[in-house]
């Protein structure tokens, strides 16, 4: 059966009837350039263009906190109205790339197309800001706040030693399906523009999903399409990634509990965070390693769990790096079972 996102390949490199072997070799291939390159330079990082239009529409669509009004309609139609925008530029954007890959020979398309797709995730990054954290914290709190604050929006400053490392283990947890799970997910579903449309809807959402003031703006009603959309797009990812945690857990030989027999008690203590759905992932890095996550004054995962210490955050990377390998594999076997 044809790929459903993918245009035939007109080149005959790979037997030029494969999409479906060149998606998953596009896959890859970026995840491999993830590893090695890390990010592309801002300059030519599709993310940071995305963030330069969010920023920009932002200024124009949030009102200043002395003009918000309780029920602002207004401004949720405008932010409906500049996310749609954004999300027709990525997706266009998107799709020019695989029509004019599909006119290369198969070994150049899935190259242009793992390209592309590599700055849609960020898991080299996100690793190595996570162990920074530790090591700066190996030398001083005020440097592992310091570092804390790279990842994290929360006020870092009256944190202690364990919480900068909670802090920073939910992080890992939460970004994991962010940056990795749900980005390969959609791209199983509807290849680069599925990606593509993920990542401008997680960066709107950390942009401008927020509850009250942030930077002098009121986001409450200009951001809450922004924000639902996200929801809806990590719903199903964010459950996956609190599968994969465990199952990864079960590889090490750490822990008994794996898989689907984990999820109804990762289900409890997800309800216990505000978000529909980062309390999943970060419920499941609780549990797997043992150890008490907590946002000071707003939740608390596992809380019969131990202090977090510092070998827990290398124990975190290593769950987290099986649980990329797991969901690339899955990824590829769900391209070509769909293909076939």
């Amino acid at each position: 059966m044809p790929s459903l996102w993918l245009p035939p390949p007109l080149g005959e490199g790979w037997g030029g009837g494969a999409p479906a072997l060149i998606t998953a070799a596009a896959l890859w291939l970026a995840l491999a350039m993830d590893e090695w390159l890390g990010e592309p330079p801002a300059r030519w990082h599709p993310v940071v263009w995305m963030g330069r239009y969010l920023g920009w529409a932002g200024r124009r669509i949030a009102p200043l906190a002395k003009a918000a009004g309780a029920r602002d309609l207004a401004h949720f139609a405008a932010g409906a109205i500049a996310w749609c925008g954004g999300a027709a530029v990525a997706l266009l954007a998107a799709w020019a790339v695989v029509v004019a890959a599909a006119c290369l020979p198969g070994w150049a398309e899935a190259l242009l197309l793992g390209l592309a797709l590599k700055p849609l995730f960020a898991w080299r990054m996100l690793r190595d800001e996570v162990l920074a954290v530790e090591a700066a914290l190996a030398g001083s709190l005020d440097a592992g706040r310091g570092r804390l604050a790279h990842l994290v929006s929360r006020d870092v400053h009256a944190l202690n030693e364990a919480e900068v490392r909670e802090s920073a283990i939910e992080s890992l947890a939460e970004n994991l399906n962010d940056s990795v799970v749900a980005p390969v997910f959609w791209f199983v579903l509807f290849g680069l523009p599925g990606a593509a449309l993920y990542r401008f809807a997680n960066t709107a959402d950390a942009m401008w999903g927020y509850r009250g003031v942030r930077d002098g703006r009121v986001w409450e009603w200009a951001g809450k399409w922004a924000a639902r959309a996200d929801d809806v797009l990590s719903w199903l990812p964010a459950r996956l990634t609190a599968l994969l945690l465990p199952l990864s857990c079960s590889l090490s030989r750490k822990r008994e509990r794996a898989g689907v027999r984990a999820l109804p008690a990762i289900a409890r203590e997800a309800r216990h965070t505000p978000s529909p759905n980062s309390g999943w992932p970060m419920a499941a890095m609780a549990l797997c390693l043992g150890v008490r996550l907590a946002k000071p004054g707003v939740y608390t995962l596992n809380e019969a769990g131990r202090t977090a210490g510092a070998a827990d955050t290398q124990r975190a990377a290593s769950l987290a790096t099986r649980v990329v390998a797991l969901s690339a594999l899955a990824a590829s076997a769900s391209i070509l079972g769909l293909a076939g």
